[in-house]
């Protein structure tokens, strides 16, 4: 299928973060285009602001931008005027929509949602958790963590439980192996939220070969068996059952996707805990 091209400018005074999500959620909308993508992080002063409107008189094409600095942002407007490159504030209608209700005007204060706060810390600290009990290790301190994920190799373990302590989610993930038990400090526990991750067989089974070729590996293993992937699956569904533990199939969901449904179960499964506690 032919594509059609444009260039995309998301100009920031932060870390474009913000720019870069909400741009690619609405280009997806879009089949058969795709932008070239000029991001200008951190741009807070009127020379960081010119290397992004001499690239824009260049290459014209949207501009999304998040600049708190009146002035910045009414220079940047000029430059899109004088290049025919539609502009949009991409904070603004939030801004003004918060004053309305609010009643009270807004402080320009460039990055301040990444400042060093509690929140930020507490990220920080769930990342840690998460990347020292990835695949099974430390299962002694299971008790400590927010959320347990347990599923057959290759069902997103390792990508959803770092999505998910970037949200300040205590992560750990333990792999479902045939002929090896789950681990016994999973019984009794009662602060973390343990889920169970599931994927079609087919689905499993063409990670995997794609993950041995990568790896340059045998192809003629049980790992790649599509009945013996089934038993893994079928058995890992009988343990979820077994033990009430809520479960998500992957197999159609995208890692963000996957993490949502996990936050929804996590915040019914503490208000739980706090009633029964």
């Amino acid at each position: 299928m032919n594509r059609n091209y444009f260039h995309l400018h998301l100009v920031s005074d932060a870390t474009g973060e913000t720019l870069i999500a909400v741009s690619r959620a609405v280009t997806a909308q879009f089949q058969g285009v795709s932008a070239i993508e000029h991001v200008y992080p951190l741009i807070r002063n009127r020379t960081q602001l010119d290397r992004a409107m001499s690239e824009l008189s260049i290459s014209p094409g949207i501009v999304l931008y998040t600049l708190v600095d009146a002035e910045l942002s009414t220079e940047l407007e000029r430059v899109c005027a004088e290049t025919g490159s539609p502009a949009l504030n991409v904070l603004q209608p939030v801004l003004n929509l918060f004053q309305s209700y609010l009643g009270t005007a807004s402080t320009s204060r460039p990055g301040a949602q990444h400042m060093l706060n509690a929140e930020y810390f507490k990220r920080i600290d769930a990342l840690n958790f998460t990347m020292v009990h990835d695949d099974g290790q430390l299962p002694e301190n299971l008790e400590d963590a927010d959320v347990i994920l347990l599923g057959v190799s290759r069902t997103s373990k390792t990508p959803t439980s770092i999505y998910l302590a970037n949200r300040g989610i205590k992560t750990a993930n333990i792999p479902l192996v045939p002929g090896v038990p789950v681990p016994t400090a999973l019984e009794g526990l009662r602060h973390p939220l343990v889920v169970g991750l599931l994927a079609s067989p087919e689905r499993i089974v063409q990670i995997r070969q794609n993950r041995l070729l990568t790896l340059n590996a045998d192809q003629e293993t049980p790992y790649v068996d599509r009945m013996a992937v089934a038993e893994e699956i079928a058995h890992s569904k009988r343990l979820f059952q077994q033990r009430g533990w809520p479960v998500i199939d992957v197999t159609r969901r995208s890692i963000e996707e996957t993490a949502a449904a996990i936050i929804d179960f996590y915040r019914e499964h503490r208000l739980k805990f706090i009633a029964e506690s």
